[in-house]
């Protein structure tokens, strides 16, 4: 099939009824429109396709909206405010519900204003049956929806018919999806979107001579061209990212060759000016440890809240904003009625009363975490408290852009440092943004699990012909370059259980049709299918319910797996304690007593960025020479520092050995994020252990890892460098670290997303060590019956390039090679080497009192 398509008029923006009828509308509100707005719109409205880029709180939203709103009324000047029924205009998709009711709440004022009769509907989890319902049967003109509620759309039977009418396909918090598997299937569904809805009209004789001419060889029967007034044009919307084009590049590829030729990035030139304020404590600590500091300093946020109409308060972890929440009523019972607690683990009945009574203006500060980090508009929030370092510059930006989302407005932020060294991040930061240095997210590719599961889904719905699917999904970015043996695989996997699993019933699930369609028929497995779509795995999570009735929230399995009944813990806001765990629910009280276990959930840490790494080791060249307040702050440390062992600069790697009571630490400063130390420590205890036989517990935070052993560690000038090399890395990392165990973790992720394990039917669900047994029971098969199997081999894949990040490994290791390394030997613990020690600490199984109890210890007597 060759595709012709006609060349579109350009049409001038200004001279239409469109704009014109948007411009009162601005007028009227005392509003007028960006240039970056009306750049867009008249993209739009010449049916070109782009993304824009715009700071948070600049209006990216209306620059796509109102730009469909333009072209409607364009399309029908006489009668857009009668028009009922119009089909599904525009399709919003969000990462986040919490946006979705925000963004549709902003749509329709603007439709009522215009007096048009525009609906506009909101499909994800939250939506009610009855409305879904509805929807299906009458599509509203514009539908707000997530990933996940999108591939149950292209599940049912007829989609097509959804998108017929289909104008504009907008994906918001672009920057947010790229690089996950959300992501894509956001652009699988996309390619089946676009390809569903192509209106196709034959090629008139004229114009069929002109391209048969052009192309003599092929056959001009097939000659086919779009209908130029129902073209769908394809929008991104994005805030903070540093690889702008390739964003852009990704999600467009699935548009024809000439649209993506004409696409645009529309960036909006504003100064968006974003105020940093570090709150310093009134005494910095020579010998700093991580997390404690913040609730020292919890009196200094009480008049930033008491002085700003509302506050954001960001916390990293949510069990540290329980304990955040619990502390500010504690000091500041004043704030009883007007301090609120938002997290993703709170009942969502709960969040949206959160999110309503701070557009009502009725609460003074919400303790946070990144369960507000994306685009919702509330325009009371006037400050924005970041505790802890938000560990990158893009999301600091995004949480900095809460407050003064009105164009125009100056995004106020306080950093509040958890212990001393977190001021040299803010200093990074600073200058971070001073530079525009944003953090890159790079798209995933050949994600097979999400490709499997979108097969299914297909498979539901209307069946597909593999040919055409073939074609579809090697216009996506993610599986441009999937072979035609991968793609025999996958579907050998979904239709006869592939090799290994070829004589079980229950994994052949997709059938081939008299027609040549593969097709799910049994509605058992539909249901199923149903129920697990989505690519967001995380470990199991059991209701929090009281004993009296109400529903709280969701804690994850692991940590209520170790209370016993009678024990208390702080969730919500509230001390409860557990009574019973009955079917995955935990029942509980509420308690009185006065000590209780803030809940812990899996990978509460975050990393640093390469990026703000980079900047990290630059700022501490200033160190000495201070030209912030930040590091005026902290020159009792860095001289303590630099009189007990050395300063590292950006061009040098310090190495530190210390003997102490516990044994000998080696202690080692790359600067690279707590990730990257992990795998790189693991790398070089094998290594010096190939020197001679050794053996080491490790201790790591964003800033550098330590190497604790009974007897002298054999580093020293002759052999350094040769530990940092990057010859034989792969395989060192296979002997240093459990990649088998690793992989096979990963693998249970991958077999429920492709749809190998059921992870349980509503209420019911399957407990954590069920699945992983399940899933390590197929590993097996796997690995000794198909060793290459396509899901396996994704398996490793993801361990080394997200786990590892081997490619950034690599590049730190580059790196150190070309840098200074400098071993110093101090006679005691330093500045730098006391918060990693700390953390080794924390692994052992001490009760939280004692381990205060002995880090106070030792900080004063190295302050002797």
């Amino acid at each position: 099939m060759y595709v012709y398509i006609r060349a579109f008029v350009a049409i001038k923006l200004k001279s239409t009824k469109g704009y014109s009828v948007v411009q009162q509308w601005l007028a009227s509100n005392n509003m007028q429109a960006f240039r970056f707005q009306e750049e867009t719109w008249q993209h739009i409205i010449n049916n070109k396709s782009g993304l824009v880029n715009a700071p948070t709180g600049c209006g990216k939203t209306f620059s796509v909206f109102l730009g469909s709103i333009i072209q409607f009324i364009n399309n029908n000047p006489q009668s857009y405010q009668t028009k009922k029924n119009n089909g599904l205009q525009l399709l919003w998709i969000t990462p986040l519900r919490a946006l979705a009711k925000d963004i549709g709440r902003a749509m329709e004022d603007v439709i009522l204003q215009l007096n048009m009769q525009w609906q506009i509907g909101i499909r994800n989890g939250d939506t009610d049956i009855n409305e879904r319902q509805k929807q299906t049967r009458n599509m509203p003109e514009v539908l707000i929806i997530t990933p996940e509620s999108l591939m149950l759309l292209l599940a049912q039977k007829n989609y097509p018919n959804f998108f017929k009418s289909l104008r504009i396909i907008a994906v918001d918090e672009w920057h947010e999806l790229i690089g996950s598997k959300r992501g894509v299937q956001v652009e699988l569904a996309i390619s089946r979107i676009l390809n569903t809805n192509v209106q196709w009209s034959i090629v008139n004789d004229e114009e069929k001579s002109k391209v048969k001419s052009q192309n003599s060889k092929k056959d001009s029967s097939k000659l086919i061209t779009y209908n130029s007034s129902l073209i769908t044009s394809l929008w991104g919307i994005s805030a903070t990212i540093g690889n702008l084009d390739e964003a852009k590049e990704v999600l467009l590829s699935s548009l024809l060759i000439k649209q993506k030729e004409q696409a645009e990035v529309v960036k909006a030139k504003m100064d968006k000016r974003i105020e940093v304020l570090s709150v310093l404590p009134d005494e910095i600590e020579t010998y700093p440890w991580a997390g404690h500091l913040g609730i020292k300093l919890a009196e200094k946020v009480v008049p930033i809240v008491e002085q700003s109409n509302t506050t954001l308060i960001f916390i990293n972890t949510r069990s540290m904003s329980e304990l955040w929440y619990q502390t500010l009523l504690n000091i500041a019972p004043q704030f009883a009625g007007v301090i609120a607690l938002h997290h993703g683990s709170i009942e969502h009945e709960l969040r949206i009363w959160v999110e309503e009574a701070l557009h009502a203006q009725k609460l003074k500060a919400v303790v946070c975490t990144a369960s507000l980090d994306l685009g919702v508009d509330f325009r009371p929030v006037d400050t924005v408290i970041q505790v802890g370092s938000p560990k990158g510059v893009a999301r600091f930006l995004q949480r900095a852009g809460r407050s003064g989302h009105a164009p125009g407005d100056i995004s106020k932020v306080y950093f509040l440092p958890t212990h001393s060294l977190e001021l040299v991040e803010a200093a990074a930061l600073k200058t971070a943004i001073d530079e525009q240095i944003i953090e890159s997210k790079q798209p995933m590719l050949l994600c097979f699990d999400v490709l499997m599961q979108y097969l299914c889904t297909l498979a539901i719905g209307e069946g597909f012909e593999q040919s055409v699917i073939f074609e579809e999904i090697k216009s996506t970015y993610c599986f441009h370059d999937i072979t035609i043996n991968e793609w025999q695989e996958l579907l050998q996997q979904i239709t006869g259980g592939g090799r290994a699993l070829e004589n079980y019933d229950e994994y052949k699930k997709v059938e081939i049709d008299e027609k040549g369609l593969y097709r799910i028929r049994n509605r058992r497995i539909a249901m199923r299918h149903r129920m697990q779509i989505g690519t967001i795995v995380s470990d199991v999570m059991m209701k929090v319910k009281m004993m009296s009735g109400g529903y709280i929230g969701m804690i994850e399995e692991w940590f209520l797996s170790r209370l016993e009944p009678g024990d208390a813990f702080t969730f919500a806001g509230r001390n409860l304690e557990l009574v019973m765990i009955k079917e995955m629910t935990a029942y509980v009280k509420l308690s009185s007593k006065k000590k209780s276990i803030i809940p812990s959930w899996m990978g509460g840490r975050m990393s640093l960025t390469a990026n703000l790494g980079m900047i990290l080791r630059r700022t501490f060249n200033k160190s000495l020479k201070p030209d912030s307040i930040e590091l005026k702050a902290l020159q009792p440390l860095f001289k303590l520092q630099q009189e007990l062992s050395h300063i590292p600069q950006s061009d040098e790697l310090l190495i530190e050995q210390i003997e102490g009571k516990d044994g000998f630490h080696l202690l080692v400063y790359p600067f690279e994020g707590r990730q990257i130390h992990e795998a790189m420590s693991s790398i070089l205890a094998y290594r010096i252990s190939q020197i001679t036989p050794i053996t080491f517990s490790i201790a790591m935070n964003d800033y550098g890892f330590e190497l604790l052993s009974d007897q002298p560690v054999p580093v020293d000038d002759t052999n350094v460098r040769e530990l940092f090399t990057t010859d034989d890395l792969i395989t060192d990392i296979q002997r240093s670290v459990n990649s088998v165990e690793m992989a096979s973790r990963k693998f249970r992720d991958i077999a429920v997303i492709g749809g190998l394990i059921f992870t349980g039917y509503p209420g019911e669900p399957k407990k954590a060590k069920h699945l992983q047994a399940s899933a390590s029971l197929l590993f097996k098969v796997f690995s000794e019956y198909d060793p290459n199997n396509i899901l396996l081999r994704q398996a490793y894949h993801e361990v080394f390039e997200q786990q590892m990040e081997e490619v950034r490994l690599r590049t730190a290791l580059e790196r150190i090679q070309n840098n200074d390394i400098i071993l110093k030997f101090p006679q005691r613990l330093t500045p730098l080497s006391f918060p990693i020690i700390v953390d080794g600490l924390s692994r052992y199984n001490l009760s939280s009192e004692k381990f205060e109890d002995r880090v106070r210890k030792m900080q004063h007597q190295l302050e002797k």
